[in-house]
């Protein structure tokens, strides 16, 4: 049997309170990887992270304060 399986097995925040996340899909067959992809993406401070894995939102709630939004948008200016 074929089973598609995707999950975030890595969440990093770098210095600018950007969160960087990576997705992993892997193809399963009979219990066993046979393929196996990564995606990644950023949610920066601001961003609507409300439709990512519950973790990353958890990460983003503590981390992205007014404070840290604040000064990443003056950053990127």
């Amino acid at each position: 049997m074929l089973e598609k399986i995707e999950i975030v097995d890595r969440i990093e925040v770098v210095e600018s309170g950007a969160v960087q996340v990576r997705t992993k899909t892997a193809i399963m067959e009979d219990g066993k990887q046979i393929s196996g992809a990564f995606h990644r993406h950023v949610v920066a401070p601001g961003d609507d992270y409300s439709k990512e894995d519950t973790r990353v939102q958890g990460v983003c709630a503590a981390l992205h304060t007014a404070e840290v939004i604040a000064a990443y948008k003056a950053a990127q200016a």
